[in-house]
């Protein structure tokens, strides 16, 4: 049984960190971190995005350059803590605009299983990218992960210029160029989106008043 989401203790905040932005790891689009900030009920400047790469999707955390980062599924790294979801992303296939499936209102993943997908990229943990990327469909067809996924940039001119898919999160819907489709999947269930910070290291008190409203907007 897995355990439990660890609950981050509150306290009133300092003048100190009352004015200090939440710096949070994001990667690709802010869209989705931006609903949950207005749905913990947090002024837009009161958090500080800090983009990083999938191919290193916790070198910020780390490094101690973001307090918390989002992250999809929980990445069960021994160094970190997660809380418990905050919110949910439903599941897309990203595609060129010339793609067979580009004009679908939607498409089950057993169709995109007909075209070659991305492998896990850098240090990704490849239990999510099997989550976010499964190895085959619910009726058991392989998804073929043959293509090499860098940044969002190279997977775009790859999407644009083959048949190539890449199965992801309908929230990319904001930041890919308009000649990439966004198509949602309606058999693949949504992630969970949680937050994610150096389990040796407690947050700030204003980082765990973020955490903690986001947590109770999601029961609402």
């Amino acid at each position: 049984m897995p355990a439990p989401a660890p609950t981050l203790t509150t306290a009133p905040l300092t003048t100190a960190t009352a004015t200090r932005p939440v710096r949070l790891g994001v990667h690709g689009s802010t869209h989705l971190a931006s609903r949950l900030v207005a749905a913990a009920g947090h002024a837009p400047e009161s958090v500080e995005y800090v983009p990083y790469e999938v191919t290193e999707p916790f070198a910020p955390l780390r490094a101690k350059a973001a307090d918390i980062m989002i992250v999809k599924y929980d990445p069960l790294e021994p160094d970190l803590a997660v809380s418990r979801p905050v919110g949910f992303d439903g599941r897309a296939v990203l595609v060129g605009a010339h793609h067979p499936l580009a004009g679908r209102a939607s498409v089950s993943v057993e169709e995109v299983a007909e075209y070659g997908g991305f492998r896990c990229p850098g240090t990704f943990p490849a239990r999510v990218w099997n989550l976010v990327v499964p190895p085959r469909t619910p009726l058991g067809r392989p998804i073929r992960r043959i293509h090499a996924m860098t940044t969002l940039s190279a997977m775009a001119e790859l999407l644009r210029s083959t048949y190539a898919i890449h199965l992801s999160f309908r929230s990319l819907d904001a930041v890919v160029p308009p000649d990439i489709r966004v198509v949602p999947v309606h058999d693949l269930p949504p992630s969970p989106v949680a937050f994610a910070w150096l389990r040796d290291t407690e947050p700030a008190e204003h980082v765990r008043r973020f955490v903690a409203d986001a947590q109770r907007a999601a029961l609402r």
